[in-house]
């Protein structure tokens, strides 16, 4: 029997009886339920979240625009948006809001890996908070990302107003009311404009 935990904001955590599923599985069970994000953690949780609400759709799309067309003109590397599985090293399965992976990283895969969840964790991440979202279990993923290979994160909290900037073997930086934010050196060139973030022209 299937049984399911409601979990902090618009999560639920689902049980299964007989353990965590094999990556065929879980692949599989996402792609029969392609209205639904959803995310495993190390210890093999599956985490299911409902779609976002119109504020947190039109963020995340004008947060992976942007850093598509960067990523485009600089060449470097590959933008990914949110409903995209990254399979951690650890054995958990994220979809940062956005991502980014160089393309060094990306050669060694081949066309059918590239197809299913990649083995790695990206180079970039951004987390989104929504209203609902729990502060503190975002800063925990974003902790897990940087021990997993990430080398930039950035958890972008509308709610507060607020950017947590995250780098290995650094203590977060948490940016208050920044109008911009830039991802050198890690991404040369690379800027984000926050006051449509902070204030949505809908």
């Amino acid at each position: 029997m299937i049984t399911m935990t409601p979990a902090p904001a618009q999560q639920m955590i689902i049980h299964l009886p007989q353990g965590p599923m094999s990556e065929a599985e879980f692949l599989a069970f996402c792609k029969a339920n392609p209205e639904l994000q959803i995310e495993r953690t190390a210890q093999g949780e599956v985490i299911v979240m409902s779609p976002t609400g119109a504020y947190s759709g039109y963020r995340n799309l004008l947060i992976g625009s942007m850093l598509y067309l960067w990523a485009l003109q600089d060449g470097a590397g590959v933008a990914f948006d949110s409903s995209t599985g990254f399979r951690l090293p650890n054995g958990a399965m994220r979809s940062p809001d956005a991502a980014w992976v160089r393309r060094a990283r990306l050669a060694h895969f081949t066309p059918a890996e590239k197809r299913g969840f990649l083995p790695l964790c990206p180079d970039f991440v951004v987390e989104l908070r929504s209203e609902t979202d729990r502060r503190e279990d975002l800063l925990t993923k974003m902790e897990e990302y940087l021990a997993n290979g990430a080398q930039l994160g950035w958890l972008i909290d509308p709610v507060e107003r607020v950017v947590s900037v995250f780098r290995p073997d650094a203590a977060p930086v948490h940016l208050e009311h920044p109008a911009t934010i830039n991802g050198d050196p890690e991404l040369p060139g690379f800027s984000l404009e926050l006051g449509p973030i902070w204030e949505p022209n809908l």
